[in-house]
């Protein structure tokens, strides 16, 4: 690979960039969050109340809500029909709690009704999973076994997928959000301005997964810049 191969890549500012930006993102959904976490809802509702009530009037009797330990690590669970609310929200009575708690119900309710990204979403996790886990390890065995082009290219596709999933979640996860929003105005848990408060949660929540996807795609694209003409150049 030569001098720069060896001792100076340049894409690895391509990393150095995605990396900045997720360390941006979570800076800025853990500041929002803790602002708002300290803004009691006029409900007097806990994250975990506004949950089963949201569920109960989107028509949604299937879902149980559960305590799961941890900061932020709230999700929804559509092979058991579970919404898992975190330390931080489930027991919590702040804006911030509670727009957590709707987004994941938004989850739920895309589930209910079928949303087509959610469906392809789930089916793309067993595969994401392998390629998060096994395409930077091919990668690296083809590089050690004397650049194996099949093993190289095998590893770009394997861990393509694992970005497909990440640019998959972006329509997901802001359309849990446009429900929350939507269905705590329309069933009357918050007033205007609790719910502007909520927005601000969910939009820095949103960022993450934003940079989270376009890390995904820097990485696919040093790996390609690297690796994918060699096999025609060699």
């Amino acid at each position: 690979m030569g001098y720069y191969g060896m001792y100076f890549d340049p894409t690895y500012w391509l990393v150095i960039i995605g990396a900045i930006l997720c360390l941006f993102a979570q800076m800025r959904v853990s500041s929002t969050f803790n602002k708002f976490s300290k803004v009691r809802s006029r409900s007097g509702m806990t994250g975990a109340q506004a949950a089963q009530r949201i569920l109960q009037l989107s028509g949604i009797y299937d879902v149980t809500v559960e305590h799961i330990r941890g900061n932020l690590t709230d999700h929804y669970d559509p092979s058991h029909k579970v919404l898992r609310l975190s330390d931080s929200t489930y027991s919590s009575t702040s804006v911030a709690a509670i727009g957590v708690a709707a987004h994941e119900c938004g989850h739920a309710l895309q589930h209910h009704k079928g949303y087509g990204p959610l469906k392809f979403r789930t089916a793309l996790v067993p595969a994401a999973n392998i390629g998060s886990k096994l395409g930077i390890p091919l990668i690296i065995l083809g590089v050690f076994l004397g650049m194996n082009q099949m093993l190289i290219q095998i590893g770009i596709w394997v861990f393509a997928i694992a970005v497909l999933f990440q640019l998959v979640t972006l329509p997901v996860e802001f359309d849990a959000s446009g429900r929350a929003l939507d269905m705590l105005g329309s069933y009357g848990l918050m007033e205007n301005d609790e719910t502007r408060g909520c927005r601000k949660v969910l939009s820095a929540a949103a960022l993450t997964y934003v940079a989270a996807a376009a890390s995904s795609i820097l990485q696919l694209l040093r790996l390609i810049l690297l690796f994918g003409n060699r096999g025609r150049r060699d």
